[in-house]
């Protein structure tokens, strides 16, 4: 029988180990932490009865994934929830924009820019299930609706900056262009719309859903299957190389790139393993989670209803920050991320407490604690919210990467999001999970199509070892 393992649990890994199991392979799971999940992990952080979600939290790209599909997770248990609005973008004074479901009533929110709004994003959303197969796979690929990925791609290889500017309002504008800020990079360089556009024109096909009960309902679901299938799991174990392994016929690799050169050590060719060691790691994630009594009190109405809300102000204030943020300096105001999932999922409340999500932008490495930004941050759109706080969890750049060894110096994005490495991660080759080394292949977000709890990288590198057999 073909035996297989996986090195890490990471939603990336789990879908490695479910599809080869599914394909007749023996397989066993091994994770050096004590808990299985990567970024699919929850847990009460701050008080009994609240559930936080420890590193994913929304998940645009996953219920209409080809993973999610194949293998049912729903049948297993797994239930999205979703917010009245899917995402706010607040600014001063009360003023702001939201976006809805619907993209004709989103635009129909966004006065003199829902025009161009409608314009950009209708289209895309009619042709979002084909676009999105095409992108959830390696660039270098065939595509079997290449007019659909044109037009995908002619916004998607703009300036998050240039592209915003057809959406002629403030509010319009920042609203895209904090969509834009989940890249992790200056907003002004070319193909920074790509993730903006991917993610904005989910939030109008699929909405940006949680899992009930967690994010870690995700892991749980793929538990079941991967039950069904004979997978084995052993935790508390780190894997160094892969002498240790017994010799398996396959060894996915749900590890960074230089993770992965060194466990494969000198059987991985000499070209790879440069390439392996040139990936580059994006800015950090400084995270808050926040237990707070009553809802977070925003002055922007349509924010009180929003699943996730992006605090960065303008465009040009966003775009200031994250061009700080790329070249190593803290940023004053740095952009936050604030996740509401309570409102879409009640069950990870206890009584009127509700978990806050929330974590800023900084610098890779950042040594410094930007708890105090972030809360100011928030204060700043909703005063009076340092008033309903009841307990604070805090997770810095340092702590990320100890928590999750994939995070390098607290990249939770598993990669720098330039247009190199966008079109050509984790290196420029015509199967980008393939080491070099036999029958090894890497399967995290370090690999196409990315960052995300859909499982796409270990479910594509997991069928290109079943071909390759």
């Amino acid at each position: 029988m073909t035996t297989a393992v996986v090195v890490g649990s990471g939603p990336n890994g789990l879908a490695a180990a479910l599809t080869l199991a599914a394909a007749g392979v023996r397989v066993r799971v091994i994770e050096a932490a004590d808990v299985l999940g990567g970024g699919t992990r929850s847990s009460e952080l701050t008080l009994p009865g609240v559930v936080h979600d420890e590193c994913s939290g929304m998940h645009p790209l996953a219920p209409g994934s080809a993973f999610a599909e194949r293998f049912d997770l729903a049948g297993a248990g797994l239930s999205w929830r979703w917010a009245p609005v899917e995402f706010a973008h607040p600014l001063d004074s009360g003023r702001g924009a939201v976006a809805i479901r619907s993209v004709t009533g989103t635009a129909a929110g966004l006065g003199e820019g829902g025009r161009g709004w409608l314009h950009t994003f209708g289209p895309l959303v009619k042709r979002f299930g084909t676009i999105s197969r095409e992108f959830l796979q390696p660039v270098l690929h065939l595509p079997r609706h290449p007019l659909h990925l044109a037009l995908f791609g002619a916004y998607a290889g703009l300036p998050a900056t240039l592209l915003a500017r057809r959406f002629r309002t403030p509010e319009a504008q920042a609203l895209f262009t904090g969509v834009a800020a989940h890249a992790f990079r200056p907003l002004d360089t070319l193909a920074s719309s790509a993730i903006g556009v991917a993610l904005t024109t989910a939030a109008h096909a699929f909405g940006w859903p949680v899992a009930e009960g967690g994010s870690a309902a995700i892991r749980d679901a793929v538990l079941v299957r991967a039950a069904e299938h004979g997978v084995r799991f052993e935790t508390g174990r780190r894997v160094t190389s892969l002498d240790e392994l017994g010799g398996p016929d396959l060894v996915m690799l749900d590890t960074s790139p230089a993770a992965a050169a060194q466990i494969a050590g000198a059987r991985m060719p000499t070209r790879v393993r440069r390439a392996y060691l040139r990936y580059r790691h994006g800015p950090g994630a400084f995270k808050v989670d926040f237990a707070v009594e009553g809802d977070v009190p925003w002055t922007h109405e349509g924010s009180r209803s929003a699943g996730t809300v992006h605090l960065g102000g303008s465009m040009e204030e966003m775009a200031a920050a994250e061009k700080d943020v790329a070249a190593g300096r803290m940023p004053e105001r740095p952009f936050v991320l604030v996740g509401q999932q309570y409102l879409a999922d009640r069950t990870r409340s206890a009584g009127d407490v509700h978990p806050l999500y929330a974590y800023a932008h900084v610098p890779a490495g950042y040594t410094g604690d930007a708890t105090e930004a972030i809360t100011a941050r928030i204060e700043q759109f909703a005063p009076g919210f340092r008033d309903r706080i009841r307990a604070t969890s805090v997770r810095s750049t340092t702590e990320m990467s100890l928590h999750n060894e994939n995070y390098v110096a607290g990249d939770i994005v598993t990669g720098a999001n330039d247009p190199w490495q966008l079109a050509f991660r984790p290196r420029a080759a015509l199967d980008p999970y393939a080491t070099g080394v036999p029958g090894v292949y890497l399967c995290s977000a370090a690999t196409p199509p990315g960052a995300g709890a859909h499982g796409m990288c270990g479910y594509n590198a997991a069928q290109r070892a079943l071909a390759r057999l």
